[in-house]
């Protein structure tokens, strides 16, 4: 019968930490077969059959020092170097163009929407003061734009919102812990279906 046989090799590296750690995996049929343990320099078998295998490979010297090398040295060399490659693209960042409140109806929930970021890694809460709300808040999912940049919305349930409470309230946008945007929970800023801004009735002022 048919048979596959896997293999995958490659280098981490922490910019922050400037901790390395090096991956060298052997499957077979679909399941892990052996693997190379780059801290010990030892050959892990993850079935019995590998046995054999790991015993020789572990006796073998110049093979050991072959992968400590490779890893610590070559991959990292070349993993450093496509990152400068890349740096323009993936060290991009751009904080949202817009963070906007919305809503359909008076009774609606307001919607905070945050629009033309990038990268897609960011959270975007609602808080009270500095507690951040979930029960009273649906998040919603990020979704790119036609221009490669994303945007993302999280509706606030006004119905647990006392109006003289509503200074207390804001919408957080944070991108990949960095820097974060507020915007007050204002009735003023609120744009909505019925006109241009929220109006009348208490605005907790």
């Amino acid at each position: 019968g048919v048979h596959t046989f896997q293999w995958m090799v490659g280098c981490e590296w922490d910019d922050e930490t400037d901790e390395i750690n090096g991956f060298d995996q052997y499957g077979y049929d679909g399941d892990d077969f052996l693997s190379f343990k780059l801290k010990d320099g030892t050959w892990v078998a993850a079935k019995r059959e590998a046995e054999i295998t790991k015993r020789k490979w572990d006796y073998d010297g110049a093979g050991i020092d072959y992968w400590k090398y490779y890893h610590n040295q070559n991959c990292i060399k070349w993993l450093k170097k496509y990152l400068d490659y890349g740096r323009s693209s993936l060290m991009r960042t751009e904080l949202p163009h817009s963070v906007s409140l919305l809503q359909k109806e008076p009774s609606s929930p307001v919607i905070c929407m945050a629009t033309v970021f990038y990268p897609d890694g960011a959270t975007l809460s609602w808080r009270r003061g500095e507690e951040e709300l979930h029960e009273e808040v649906e998040p919603g999912e990020i979704l790119p734009n036609p221009d490669g940049t994303f945007q993302m919305s999280a509706a606030l349930d006004l119905s647990s919102v006392p109006p003289e409470d509503w200074s207390s309230y804001k919408c957080v946008f944070q991108l990949s812990g960095g820097q974060e945007v507020h915007t007050s929970l204002d009735r003023k800023q609120i744009r909505t279906n019925w006109g241009k801004t929220g109006g009348g009735g208490d605005d907790g002022e």
